[in-house]
């Protein structure tokens, strides 16, 4: 009998144990304006518990966590788990007017964020307005408990952290923006977390700076966390050496420089294998498309290794390609692939339900009396299959939960509607003009879909990072030109090709995505260059329940925010 009582209260005590670390797995995040000096001057930003960036949360793979989210600013927020596919759980997913409305001055939302099959590095970021520009920060997923990476274990472990900074309030750029019509001011600089680096004025003492020890191996985790540019990254005189891409291991890839678009994340190794001295990391922009004016500065940090010698000075710079390098792009990007071993296999969909070709293009509304300040006049636009995305009023996941008409519909065109050479030089202006709408792709459960983004050439060709909520998808193919639907398909990879959650589509050229439509909710489509995304690059696909109350939409918590 006192065994049995002993067994009894040891359950329990594991129990309690069990229920304690759940109660752990909650973390708190207000969201207040900050003072913050960079480049020789003060002003306030939006800031999560006043970090900029933002904390690094750190899980297990399979893990459920609560963030409470409070809103202390003067602006609405919403907070996304970048890349997390929050099975049967899209009310914590974040993006405002399609998940949830925002949360308000002086309110809070208790968000749950559900990992599944993710492992590696992830990221969250604001996802109204543009005040992810300072509202975002790491998320690292560790292998389960009982295993470990698919390579030798590190030395260490550094997030590293690429964005944008302005010297004006993010909003003020925003709203001046949308106000004339044009493209928005050009950041001042990039930053490594959070730091614009060396080159800058009033920025050497708080250059970031990672030490390592001759010999030693360091997982750089890095995130692309800018708003509007793909960049170009290397480190003096080391090699980097690729193993996950948005959360999803790779086979190995060794290269000098690699190039990350915004959304978008990348797992590297790096061996501290050169002369003890300083080198400094580097990243700048990838900027395609003719005629747009970009930051051409260049962000900075050093590696510094220990020991007892006199540094370079300056440090040795990388050599990165110039900012129009299309090739230097495409040629990294297109080398990725699955690890697709044994212990990490993947599972490309063969048989296809939906196809579909969405051409994703820069456009233009006229104003009254050519009045805007883009081209000729014009108010700067962007489309998907020719319409230019419109918030609704109400959230499409609420309106489509509680069968409320009138707030979006679904005839998003399977193909485009207007069939041209959407990548020659000179197109009519007639084409430039899309249409307005809040129309999604309604998805049978379990369907299969491939997907194909072709970019265009309407009013500027250039590279549009693709970020799909919920999922991950396999990026099957890609070339320059336009898509050619009885021969492209022939060289699509579905063997290894890498599984990814952001894509950027090359300038005047086309990507082949394939993925399961396996989680039923509202899953939100866009460019993952901001202005893009202001101007109406994007739309969502809504993926129907499944039979089994397992493959159903799970019921929306109690607090969520009210429109």
């Amino acid at each position: 009998m006192r065994a049995s009582k002993v067994h009894c209260l040891g359950f329990l005590l594991f129990l309690i144990g069990i229920l304690q670390c759940k109660a752990e797995a909650r973390y708190t995040f207000v969201v207040e304006e900050t003072p913050y000096t960079r480049l020789c001057s003060t002003k306030n930003i939006l800031t999560v518990n006043g970090q900029f960036p933002g904390p690094t949360l750190y899980v297990h793979k399979g893990d459920t966590i609560t963030v409470d989210v409070y809103n202390k600013a003067k602006y609405n927020i919403t907070i996304h788990w970048h890349g997390v596919k929050q099975p049967r759980f899209p009310w914590s997913d974040g993006p405002e007017f399609i998940t949830q409305c925002p949360i308000q001055p002086g309110a809070k939302f208790s968000q749950k964020v559900i990992f599944s099959t993710e492992e590696g590095t992830l990221w969250w970021h604001a996802h109204s307005d543009w005040s992810r520009a300072t509202v975002h920060g790491a998320i690292v997923i560790y292998p389960k408990k009982d295993s470990s990476y698919p390579f030798p274990k590190p030395d260490a472990e550094v997030p590293i952290i690429l964005g944008e900074w302005w010297k004006k309030p993010i909003m003020e750029v925003y709203h001046e923006m949308l106000i004339s019509g044009g493209d928005p001011n050009i950041s001042d600089a990039y930053t490594i977390n959070g730091q614009p680096g060396d080159l800058h004025p009033c920025s050497k003492q708080d250059t970031f700076k990672l030490k390592v020890e001759q010999g030693k191996t360091y997982l750089l985790r890095i995130i692309n966390a800018a708003m509007q540019d793909l960049l170009f990254f290397s480190i003096a005189k080391h090699s980097l050496t690729v193993v996950a891409t948005d959360a999803s291991y790779t086979k190995p890839l060794t290269r000098d420089i690699i190039t990350i678009s915004p959304g978008q994340t990348i797992d590297v190794l790096l061996k501290a294998n050169q002369n003890p001295d300083h080198y400094y990391m580097a990243g700048r922009v990838y900027s395609s498309a003719l005629g747009v004016v970009y930051d051409n500065t260049t962000t900075t940090a050093v590696v510094e290794y220990f020991g007892n010698y006199t540094p370079t000075s300056p440090p040795p710079l990388p050599q990165l390609p110039y900012y129009n390098d299309t090739s230097a792009s495409v040629n990294f990007t297109g080398s990725l692939r699955s690890l697709a071993s044994k212990e990490y296999p993947i599972n490309v969909p063969k048989n296809i339900t939906n196809r579909f070709v969405y051409t994703i293009s820069i456009n233009s509304f006229p104003c009254p009396n050519n009045s805007c300040a883009g081209p000729n006049g014009t108010r700067l636009a962007a489309s998907v299959n020719n319409i230019s995305f419109v918030n609704p009023s109400i959230d499409i996941l609420q309106a489509y939960y509680y069968s409320i008409n009138g707030v979006f519909g679904t005839r998003l065109p399977s193909f485009p509607p207007y069939i041209f050479n959407f990548t020659a030089d000179v197109l009519p202006l007639n084409l430039e003009t899309p249409k307005r709408g809040t129309e999604v792709k309604v998805l049978k459960y379990n369907s299969t879909v491939e997907l194909v983004f072709q970019g265009t050439n309407l009013l500027a060709g250039t590279d549009h990072p693709m970020h799909l909520h919920g999922y991950s998808f396999y990026v099957v193919g890609w070339g320059l030109g336009n898509f050619d639907i009885k021969r492209d398909p022939l060289n699509f990879n579905l063997v290894d090709p890498p599984l990814q959650n952001t894509i950027a589509v090359p300038k005047n050229g086309w990507t082949a995505i394939r993925f399961r439509a396996d989680n039923p909710g509202v899953w939100f489509m866009h460019c993952h260059i901001e202005r893009h995304l202001s101007w109406g690059m994007d739309t969502a696909f809504i993926v129907r329940n499944g039979a089994p109350p397992s493959t159903q939409l799970l019921a929306p918590p109690p607090d969520m925010p009210p429109c």
